[in-house]
């Protein structure tokens, strides 16, 4: 297949793409301003007038970039703080100092250590988990450009005690294959493992350019250690033409191989096709028998081009689609050149703008935050036949951010996992409070977010919790109770936990409806921790709306 063919099915998208990153990043806001005016232009409001329904109120956008930035709701004081303050930009500075909270890096850290191990081959990978994040919180806390990130993740050798980077091969067995569908998946936004056996049903790609970029990394494997007093793993890298595809401990590959070969379908037992290393994105390739770090490197450098068409944009994406709650494409890991974008000229300025800005992800959630969109009131998750991006769409917590907000505003601690993990594994920490909590509110967060739905073990968690039950007691050591002691009018006190909860004040009818709860039952104490119960377990808790 001609690379000449290869570069026609991206053209159009290189052209436009690099055309704009040429130029260095604008400001957030000007950039924000830029991508609403191009946004309607191509998706205008539905209303009769086609006019913008107005920015959410100061403390809806405050729980919300809150939620987004740092997991956690809010605290009571920051609200009303927030809203007196006049300064015309305070909703860009409030981003900016959340931006700067080490539970930035751990609340997004988590969220990308979720993206690669949702869809790891190999259950036991999970001990792997706790690194991963680490190297994660520590590159989004220090800014680390996506560029590098990526790149540290394609060319990662070593231990996963020293460079938890490590986890995405891990997590794949060190199978060339596996981690080739996860490397396009996730850094470029296409789902070419649907090419592996055959060419790509739906989408032009042929089985051919699935195994040209698994030519990348045959040499690659990974093992499992044991010793006598922990267990550990490595990725290791073999340029020698000895090498054997031999299998060890978690199905992994011990050694790896010279080179990769297509599997003949017919006679599965032949060697099949040796494949040389291409992109398929772009054409580039390399000669056969060139080393693995010159393989992996190249490989990383062509993926973070900026004339490459689908990193960024598979980036902004993706971030659109988490903040905002619709992504120019759905799923967001599935674009290709046959998939149709919401709004495909946004999605381009604003790719063009990150490319420019360095893929500087803290740059581009201040962007996305600063647009209109963003900061229109949230509604229901529109229907197939409704038009796209009218409002935002309210998006269901994660399972480490609904534990999290428990703990914040029920003042509790975590209590200690049992069993194997390191500190920050968040699902992979054994079977503390966060596994259970994982293992029952967790989901893949590349996945629609209209297939993810409550369930009846989530109502049980919730109800069953010990360490819920007992911080939302009225009595001893908790939140509540000092807030029962201290707040002895029964509306202030309303008012306080609904600011503490849901970080807004009760409307008249809640506030009627809790006050004349807290006179039927006659009994204050148990009254406001059935309130209390009830909003820790509402809809608009459970959600970032």
């Amino acid at each position: 297949m001609s690379g000449t063919w290869k570069l026609a099915i991206a053209a159009c998208g290189i052209v436009v793409l690099a055309a704009i990153a040429r130029a260095p990043a604008a400001e957030p806001a000007d950039v924000a301003a830029q991508a609403d005016k191009q946004l309607r232009t191509e998706v205008p409001f539905a209303s009769t007038t086609k006019t913008s329904p107005g920015r959410v109120r100061d403390e809806i956008f405050l729980r919300r970039i809150s939620l987004d930035l740092v997991g956690r709701v809010p605290t009571p004081e920051q609200i009303v703080a927030f809203v007196l303050d006049p300064s015309r930009d305070k909703r860009d500075k409030a981003v900016q100092k959340l931006l700067a909270d080490s539970r930035y890096g751990e609340n997004w850290g988590r969220y990308w250590r979720d993206v690669i191990m949702y869809r790891k081959t190999e259950e036991r990978a999970q001990i792997i988990a706790g690194p991963l994040e680490s190297y994660l919180v520590a590159s989004l806390n220090e800014n680390k450009p996506w560029s590098q990130v990526a790149t540290d993740f394609i060319t990662a050798l070593g231990s996963a005690e020293e460079n938890g980077a490590v986890g995405l091969i891990m997590a794949q067995q060190g199978q060339p294959e596996e981690v080739t569908a996860e490397v396009s998946r996730i850094f470029l936004g296409v789902q070419i493992q649907c090419a592996q056996c055959h060419d790509h049903p739906t989408d032009r790609w042929k089985r051919e350019q699935f195994h040209e970029l698994a030519a990348f990394f045959p040499r690659v494997a990974s093992r499992l250690i044991l010793m006598q007093d922990r267990r550990t793993t490595e990725v290791v890298a073999n340029d020698s033409a000895i090498a054997g595809r031999f299998r060890g401990p978690m199905n992994m590959r011990r050694f790896g191989t010279p080179e990769h070969h297509m599997p003949d379908l017919k006679d599965p037992q032949a060697q099949g096709t040796l494949m040389t290393p291409v992109l398929f994105a772009t054409g580039q390739k390399l000669d056969l028998g060139t080393k693995d770090a010159e393989r992996r490197g190249s490989l990383a450098k062509w993926i973070t081009a900026k004339d490459n068409p689908y990193f960024a944009k598979a980036f902004v994406n993706r971030m659109w689609s988490e903040l905002c709650g619709e992504g120019f494409y759905e799923p967001v890991d599935d674009m290709g050149p046959d998939r149709h974008a919401t709004a495909p000229q946004t999605l381009d300025y604003l790719a063009g703008q990150f490319a420019a800005s360095g893929y500087d992800v803290k740059w581009l959630l201040r962007t996305i935050m600063a647009t209109e969109m963003y900061q229109l009131p949230s509604a229901p998750r529109r229907g197939p036949e409704e038009p796209p991006f009218q409002a935002a769409v309210a998006q269901r917590l994660r399972a480490d951010q609904l534990l999290d907000n428990l703990l914040h505003v029920l003042e509790a601690s975590e209590p200690a996992a049992i069993g194997p993990g390191r500190p920050g594994g968040g699902l992979y920490r054994g079977f503390g409070q966060r596994g259970q909590f994982n293992a029952a509110f967790g989901y893949d967060p590349s996945q629609r977010r209209d297939e993810i739905a409550g369930s009846i073990p989530q109502a049980l968690a919730m109800m069953n919790s010990p360490m819920i039950n007992g911080a939302m007691r009225g009595t001893g050591q908790t939140m509540l109770a000092r807030l029962l002691a201290e707040i002895k009018d029964d509306k202030g006190l309303v008012q306080e936990l609904y600011l503490k909860t849901l970080a807004r004040e009760p409307s008249q009818s809640e506030l009627t409806t809790c006050l004349l709860f807290v006179k039927q039952v006659d009994n204050r104490t148990e009254a406001f921790e059935d309130i209390l119960w009830g909003l820790v377990n509402s809809t608009e808790f459970l959600h970032r709306s």
